[in-house]
């Protein structure tokens, strides 16, 4: 579980096809205190589990399923992404339950500066407009942020400096596509009615 509170942008230093999955390693620094092997991280808001660590990278496997229903597909050396530990009990909760599970892909339709603040539209998949509504919370590369905006399947957000300045959206652009988390209440609820008796 996490909180969609990104931690720090980590960098890509390989992700190569193995044998049995793919291997990716991160560079990374904030993230790494305190790991250890079996630890869950959010890599742009997917959770991977830590499969080995030194002092100065984190290295995954990652199932061919995940790479594809994923922006991974796109990761090379260099590519930023967002880091981000699970939550721990005696920690704090400042954004909303993550639990690192992509719901689809989106796509950025505009990202562009609106005075100090930054403006970000988001397509995404055909029918994930009934899971978010206004002033609801969405995770965007594993990011948590407030829904300002929702029509049809997309929805826009706006994003403080800070947001910008400790994750990977600095460096997006209209047409990549990010991964999307979308409240599990939304989802519980929808399912929940849909095994209602009338």
């Amino acid at each position: 579980m996490f909180t969609g509170i990104v931690e720090e942008a980590g960098r890509v230093v390989s992700f190569t096809q193995g044998a049995v999955a793919w291997r990716l390693q991160i560079a990374a620094g904030a993230t790494l205190a305190g790991a250890g092997l079996g630890d869950s991280i959010a890599v742009n808001g997917c959770c991977l589990t830590v499969t080995h660590f030194d002092a100065g990278h984190f290295y995954f496997d990652v199932l061919e399923e995940t790479r594809r229903l994923t922006n991974f597909s796109a990761l090379a050396s260099g590519s930023p992404v967002n880091l981000e530990r699970s939550l721990r009990f005696d920690g704090k909760i400042g954004g909303h339950f993550v639990t690192g599970h992509i719901d689809g892909l989106g796509v950025i339709e505009l990202f562009e500066q609106r005075g100090q603040d930054h403006f970000l539209r988001v397509r995404g998949p055909a029918g994930s407009g009934r899971y978010v509504i206004h002033k609801g919370s969405i995770a965007i590369d594993g990011i948590s942020l407030t829904v300002a905006e929702v029509e049809g399947d997309s929805l826009a957000v706006w994003l403080i400096p800070t947001t910008i300045a400790v994750t990977n959206l600095c460096g997006r652009r209209a047409g990549e596509r990010v991964n999307l988390e979308f409240d599990m209440l939304g989802k519980y609820v929808e399912k929940l009615l849909s095994r209602r008796t009338p």
